[in-house]
């Protein structure tokens, strides 16, 4: 499910509490004869036993059905109930003994995996104010260091060719925060926002320390390290500062929906803070944002349809916040800020790409058009200059940037122009406009494929040169030359063509069928699983594998008319377009379905629970990460977190036409007796998105209906949310375990259990 993701952004999930239901059956408890018992464990002539859950009958109905679910007692919003943590550490248990014969291997693939890495690194740093800032990471250390030096010369201009002096004669490095020192105290840690007051002297960082996306606010000195007032609590990681002594955040209510938005000022006590707005609709949630010229702050009210738009100008902040775009149901406004005007992307349903508008700051309802609206070209953001507009969109499934000198500031506003694209290299890539100075003409944007690590660039957008600033270092003598990246299109069911992104060792794959492949996919909220490296997958292509992204309808990927198309009641078409892909690329040559490996995370696991049910025979393996997989018991429980902002994603189940359609395609109710292929299911306990219980429902459940001997592992981090733990060496560990799982499932590891020489 979706929460932003990248970012947002990202995947809204967890369980029900029917209309009308009543429990047949009291204390459930886990299986006694079918426990783990140390002995079962440590064999390895015989596998294990699985811990079998206990049924208890438990039904809910609605509109005359009535659906049974044994297993409903696996639901604990507590995550405290002992039987429950007992099941969850026995299946954890369980993976762990199936998983031992291999473990050398996996330690292997670790091993390699880490040894990519060029542990002591820092990004490109950012010329901002009077300092340059940057991230570092340690040798060994898990998390990052934020850093900054002082700009040796700076009232000089910025250049794409500024470079952070560095050595002996440089100003010092200062360590403004280090991570690591404080993940120490936490089993779990990551920062969700780390924000510079405007004149660099605070930093405001939110931290979360449980996994479960509930975010405490501190405010510290940049220079000693020292708390400023009492921390904020219970906050989402939206923040800014506005001005030097204030800053303005979102609290959650206790369905974990951002409500509310709020102005604080420094040294005042948060029952003091100042409500700015009260979001009391149900379907819509809060976000924050601050213009690129730090002059105003916009909140946001969103629902899957409608967005409109608040601003509030930082040096007058006793005025409060004042409308921009009013609230009309189907119309999804942003803003952004340059000079005397607001530039306003805006969509309708008449123009689902959306066009560019702009209105002066002094009388909001002038809006003109400044890039009308074009169906094959989507508008996803826009990145404004004191001189230039950088606008990123979508033609043809792929990213791309387009850049706008704007006239000086104090003309009238009717026009852009030229129009200048940046062009890349590669057939399918990743682009994204990064963090870039207002003042400055330089614009800053990562790239990356599936064959190029990922690169940092500057380009200058008077002359369109473009200064590689930083690029991921690969050890272990990659060449990206030996890889082949390409695009192909599958036909869907109804004559749709879908794109597939692929990359391969040129070397190792001979397009007869012979090769395993990979398959991912996602398919929902209108977020783009756009083709970028990862440095792990080559631990795939290095062994042969050839991997493929499939890019289904519900995603972004082809313009907003192609999400349309794979959600409510047109959501079966994210599932038959992924099957498409597979057929297709078996077709081709690429693959096999006996080797054939798919994966999917969160809302990606929906699609992975799906396609298991509708197609078992066509996979060899599945990984489903944090799945979604109880959609219409989820669905139905507006207690849940963040269900109720989901009805305009999903449908609302209370209405019968898509109560019977969520049900047709949830994993969970559509689980049958027949062959299932390996199957490894991951979830976190402090999960807000999904809640631990679904993945461990659907679980259950095959491991009772299925009519085979394949392996159903189940894992669950009993320390961590949704985006699993966030250490960099820990992300890795979990990637060394799933494809020591795929691996296995395809008896491709050695006789030796051992990973090395994988050419």
């Amino acid at each position: 499910m979706n929460s932003n993701c990248i970012g947002g952004v990202l995947h809204l999930r967890l369980l029900l509490f029917s209309t009308s239901h009543r429990i047949l059956a009291a204390h459930p408890k886990i299986s006694a004869s079918r426990r783990l018992s140390t002995a079962t464990m440590g064999s390895q002539s015989q596998p294990p036993s699985p811990p079998l859950a206990e049924k208890v009958k438990h039904e809910m109905e609605l509109f005359g059905d009535v659906r049974v679910d044994n297993y409903y007692w696996l639901r604990d919003d507590s995550r405290q109930n002992p039987k429950v943590i007992s099941y969850l550490k026995q299946e954890n248990a369980y993976t762990e003994a199936m998983m031992s014969g291999t473990k050398k291997f996996e330690d292997e693939i670790y091993a390699e995996i880490r040894g990519r890495i060029k542990e002591d690194d820092m990004s490109a740093p950012l010329r901002k104010g009077p300092y340059y800032y940057y991230s570092r990471t340690l040798k060994g250390k898990e998390y990052v260091q934020y850093c900054r030096r002082s700009i040796p010369n700076r009232d000089a201009p910025s250049s794409v060719h500024d470079t952070m002096p560095t050595g002996p004669d440089a100003p010092p490095e200062h360590v403004i925060l280090d991570e690591n020192v404080k993940a120490q105290e936490h089993g779990f840690y990551r920062i969700g926002a780390f924000k510079v007051s405007p004149n660099h002297k605070m930093v405001a960082y939110a931290e979360d320390t449980k996994g479960d996306e509930i975010y405490t606010v501190h405010v510290i000195d940049a220079e000693t390290q020292a708390p400023i007032g009492k921390p904020l609590v219970g906050l989402t990681s939206d923040l800014e500062w506005a001005g030097n002594d204030a800053l303005v955040y979102i609290t959650i209510d206790e369905i974990h929906r951002p409500y509310k938005a709020w102005l604080r000022k420094l040294g005042a006590d948060q029952s003091n803070d100042s409500c700015l707005y009260h979001e009391k609709d149900y379907k819509f949630s809060l976000g924050l944002v601050a213009s690129e010229s730090g002059k105003f702050l916009f909140i946001a009210s969103e629902s899957k349809l409608t967005r409109f738009v608040f601003f509030l100008e930082v040096s007058k902040l006793e005025e409060g916040l004042k409308v921009l775009t009013p609230r009309i149901i189907g119309i999804h406004t942003s803003a952004s800020h340059r000079g005397n005007h607001f530039f306003i992307p805006r969509r309708t349903d008449e123009f689902f790409n959306s066009e560019l508008l702009a209105c002066p700051v002094d009388n909001t309802s002038a809006t003109i058009v400044l890039i009308p609206h074009r169906a094959s070209v989507k508008i996803q953001y826009i990145r404004l200059f004191s001189d230039h507009l950088a606008v990123s969109e979508r033609e043809q499934g792929l990213p791309k940037i387009t850049v706008y000198r704007l006239l000086e500031v104090e003309e009238p506003l009717v026009y852009l122009e030229g129009g200048k694209s940046v062009q890349f290299i590669d057939p399918v890539y990743s682009v994204d406009l990064l963090a870039s100075q207002f003042s400055s003409t330089n614009l800053r944007f990562s790239y990356s494929s599936l064959r190029m690590p990922k690169s940092v660039y500057d380009y200058d957008m008077n002359t369109g040169e473009s200064v590689l600033k930083k690029i991921e270092t690969v050890l272990g003598g990659f060449d990206a030359s030996n890889y082949v990246t390409k695009r192909e299109w599958a036909t869907a069911s109804d004559g749709t063509q879908i794109p597939i992104s692929i990359v391969y060792q040129k070397n190792l794959v001979k397009l007869d069928g012979s090769n395993p492949m990979l398959l991912n996919g996602y398919g929902s909220y209108e977020i783009c699983i756009d083709p970028d490296f990862n440095a792990s997958r080559l631990s795939l292509l290095d062994r042969g594998f050839v991997f493929a992204i499939a890019h289904i309808r519900g995603g972004g990927e082809m313009g907003r008319q192609w999400y349309e198309n794979g959600k409510f009641l047109k959501k079966k078409n994210t599932f038959t377009d992924f099957i498409s892909c597979a057929e297709y690329l078996i077709e081709q040559k690429y693959c096999s379905k006996e080797k054939l490996c798919i994966e999917g995370r969160s809302a990606g696991g929906l699609l992975i629970g799906a396609v298991l049910n509708m197609r078992p025979d066509l996979w060899k393996a599945a990984v489903a990460g944090v799945p979604f997989v109880d959609v219409l018991t989820t669905m139905l429980d507006p207690t849940i977190p963040l269900t109720t902002l989901e009805w305009e994603e999903w449908g609302d189940p209370q209405m019968e036409e898509f109560y019977f359609y969520m049900k047709s395609y949830s994993p969970v109710d559509n689980v049958k007796a027949q062959n299932y292929p390996d199957i490894l299911v991951t979830a976190g306990l402090h999960d807000p998105r999904v809640m631990y219980s679904e993945p461990a429902k659907f679980v259950a459940k095959l491991r009772d209906m299925k009519t085979d001997d394949n392996m159903l592992l189940f894992k669950c981090d009993l320390h961590a949310g949704h985006f699993s733990k966030p250490g960099r060496f820990e992300t890795l560990q979990e990637d060394a375990m799933t494809y020591t799982f795929m691996l296995k499932a395809l008896n491709m590891i050695p006789a030796s259990g051992s990973a090395k020489n994988p050419r």
